[in-house]
């Protein structure tokens, strides 16, 4: 099979060529990776996470149809489209027992810790993925772009008395973010300069100059219940000051870095939550997949197997517009 691999870090080491296809053993599917999505941890896979194995395949978020599946394997069949829960437990941890197999203590990352879904083909545990006919863009989205923020909103429950203000409301979390938020029942302030974020559902959209007085405005003083910053440092201010009394803010990310100022004076006055999220549980996969009909996706380019190497630098364009997809099959 052909796929995108590296053996030492960086970019330019990232080449497409031929490999064994996996094997299939008891409890396990092959599947034909068809569309594979684009996200930093990909990115930082090849320049600086750690890996394993060597040679390494990335790619973190996929979906594909079923080929092969190993014995004792019921739920699923060669042909069926599958969803794909893109982190690997045992199923028997304290953790997984919890229903928090994010957390699984043999836990590893598809695309990090084990081989990725940038090849025609993947052999993953049958545990891991369920049927669903949702549309490409949709279920090459569930597994990071859109699980992450539902497991957040869903972690500080948000509903219908909740002002939710998305921070980086056009990335690829944003974009989910701001739909999710809308299905919980409540009112969404988008921060984005890209017009097309309304499209997704936003009651108001306010680029970040505007940010501040905009939402005083609108909530008459109050600012939002929860802020979503998934981008980082960068925010980490203006997320302070957009947060209300008895506010919470939300953090699944640091793409413009992890390190910030805690101003405490500001927390305690303002009675402020502080939520780190990450990814989300496998029970909360498949009531998103139920649900991901009802999503949109802004998708800017699709880029073939070949193309591995632009796809990844194209998260770094500043005239980034969308989702990037990687076209496998």
């Amino acid at each position: 099979m052909r796929a995108l691999i590296f053996e030492r870090r960086g970019l330019d080491n990232l080449v497409v060529r031929d490999v064994p296809s996996p094997t299939v053993d008891s409890g396990q599917v092959k599947l034909r990776i068809v569309l594979a999505g684009v996200n930093p941890v990909d990115l930082m896979a090849v320049e600086s996470l750690p890996v394993s194995p060597l040679p390494h395949i990335p790619g973190s978020e996929f979906f594909g149809i079923v080929e092969e599946v190993g014995k004792e394997v019921t739920h699923v069949s060669p042909g069926d489209r599958v969803a794909v829960y893109t982190r690997l437990f045992d199923g028997t941890c304290e953790s997984c027992l919890r229903g928090d197999q994010t957390y699984c203590i043999q836990g590893k990352r598809i695309g990090v810790e084990s081989q990725g879904g940038y090849a025609e083909e993947i052999v993953i545990p049958s545990r891991n993925v369920i049927r669903s006919n949702l549309p490409d863009e949709i279920l090459a989205s569930l597994p990071i772009a859109s699980l992450t923020p539902y497991h957040a909103l869903r972690s500080v429950g948000v509903g219908p008395d909740d002002t939710v203000v998305v921070i980086g409301a056009s990335g690829n979390t944003g974009i989910f973010a701001i739909q999710l938020a809308k299905m919980m029942g409540a009112k969404v302030i988008a921060i984005s300069s890209k017009p097309w974020v309304k499209e997704m559902g936003a009651d108001v959209v306010t680029d970040y100059n505007g940010a501040e007085g905009t939402i005083r405005e609108l909530t008459e003083g109050k600012m939002g219940s929860v802020v979503l910053n998934s981008l980082g440092e960068k925010y980490w201010d203006l997320g302070l000051r957009l947060v209300g009394n008895h506010g919470k803010i939300i953090s699944f990310g640091s793409l413009t870095g992890g390190k910030v100022q805690l101003d405490m004076n500001r927390i305690y006055s303002k009675h402020v939550s502080i939520v780190g999220t990450n990814r989300g549980n496998m029970g909360e996969f498949i009531d998103l997949e139920r649900i991901a009909g009802n999503l949109k996706v802004k998708t800017w380019k699709v880029f073939d197997l070949d193309e591995g190497k632009d796809a990844l630098l194209a998260l770094r364009d500043g005239n980034r517009d969308g989702r990037i997809f990687i076209k496998v099959s």
